[in-house]
């Protein structure tokens, strides 16, 4: 690998704001914000929005959607289309 074109892969801390679950992990994403974690350690954080910890996907809460009330919706607008 070439010499000082990569750039830094440092340990940085991810937190959820959604659930507000807080995760160590390495990155090339740096912040000005810092925590100083359970080592003792001062560490940049990283905000996310959403992470696996709150994603519906991976906590088995997703919303049901009604299919066929959107199935009857689209042929209630589109009834007299194409006559």
């Amino acid at each position: 690998m070439k010499t000082d074109i990569h750039p830094d892969y440092k340990p940085v801390v991810f937190r959820d704001l959604a659930s507000g679950a807080v995760f160590l992990t390495r990155s090339t994403v740096g912040s000005s914000k810092t925590m100083e974690w359970e080592d003792g350690n001062v560490y940049p954080v990283i905000d996310v929005e959403i992470s696996s910890e709150s994603h519906p996907f991976y906590t088995g809460k997703q919303r049901i959607m009604d299919s066929a009330g959107r199935v009857e919706k689209f042929n209630k607008r589109f009834k007299g289309f194409g006559n």
